[in-house]
């Protein structure tokens, strides 16, 4: 079993918007999505779920695109 993680990492806007161009490609075509985030290799099944979270908070606003699948082990 892989340990638990949690890790946020910030991308310069163009290398944000080519990530999330490459997921709605792969989102549309039905594909599985391939992205490294901090030097691990993340494979994101076509079957994944996805939402959108927006949360406010003491002056500050945030919205998270999410996308969660149960692994198979």
């Amino acid at each position: 079993m892989k340990e638990d993680r949690d890790i946020e990492k910030d991308y310069p806007a163009d290398q944000f918007a080519a990530k999330l161009r490459r997921l709605a490609d792969a989102i549309e075509n039905n594909e599985r999505f391939e992205i490294q985030i901090a030097g691990e290799r993340i494979y994101i099944p076509a079957r994944a779920r996805f939402n959108i979270e927006h949360e406010r908070e003491e002056g500050e606003e945030e919205v998270e695109f999410q996308i969660k699948w149960k692994t198979e082990e």
